[in-house]
């Protein structure tokens, strides 16, 4: 399940994922606390486990300067998940919203429209980033796509989200085959968690890979997303 959100907006930060994750947990908040509270919250604390959902903001005709975005067009906000019952939360939400603002920034919605997905039916399909992957290793360390081990990172990634959503892995192991990837950085705010009150560089990937395994798993990376932080704005995929 997936929808686009066109919005309206004079400017945005350079780190606005995090205008939109905030977007996000307001949208659900409204329609259901409890669920709200159960998803980000535990011990009176984040819940840091990875959630069922990855996005992407697309800006088009815009001029970047000292920090902000000034935007000419439309923004398009694009969310994806096979949770349901996440699914029709955010919906509902954003269908409430006609006006949102994170600190001194405003988004005046404009329409949401309901996308149909593709159905993969074989066991290779080539994929394009909507917003970029990033990948680790088990120690935490950001793999370079170059790095011999980042095909092993891909692996362990898409274990750990699928585990995470439907309680086990990868049915057999993924072959990534990068076609046109480029690397670009992405200004991250984690202000917005309370913490250090830091800005960090997240190295990561756009454009076309190949990726084969298991048609089930494929799917579910497909409507899951397939990277570390996909719930700030990383890893959603298209099928071309």
């Amino acid at each position: 399940m997936r929808l686009k959100c066109a919005f309206r907006t004079a400017v945005l930060p350079v780190t606005y994922n995090m205008l939109f994750l905030s977007l996000i947990k307001e949208c659900i908040k409204s329609t259901n606390e409890q669920y709200f509270n159960s998803l980000f919250y535990y011990n009176d604390g984040a819940n840091k486990k990875s959630k069922n959902y990855s996005f992407s903001v697309c800006l088009n005709r815009f001029v970047f300067e000292k920090e902000i975005f000034k935007i000419d067009e439309e923004v398009y906000f694009t969310i994806s998940s096979p949770d349901s019952k996440f699914f029709i939360n955010i919906y509902n939400g954003l269908l409430k919203i006609d006006t949102f603002r994170y600190k001194d920034f405003f988004l005046d919605k404009k329409r949401i429209n309901l996308i149909q997905e593709r159905i993969i039916s074989e066991n290779t399909t080539v994929f394009k980033t909507l917003s970029p992957i990033c990948i680790k290793d088990k120690d935490g360390d950001y793999l370079d796509i170059e790095d011999a081990k980042f095909r092993d990172g891909i692996n362990y990634m898409a274990d750990m989200i699928l585990k995470n959503f439907r309680g086990k892995g990868i049915k057999s192991n993924l072959y990534f085959d990068p076609i046109n990837m480029k690397k670009v950085v992405v200004k991250i705010d984690d202000d917005f968690f309370k913490r250090d009150k830091k800005k960090y560089m997240v190295n990561s990937y756009k454009g076309i890979f190949r990726l084969s395994g298991d048609i089930e798993d494929l799917n579910l990376l497909y409507q899951l997303g397939l990277s570390f932080r996909r719930n700030q704005g990383f890893g959603m995929l298209e099928v071309i």
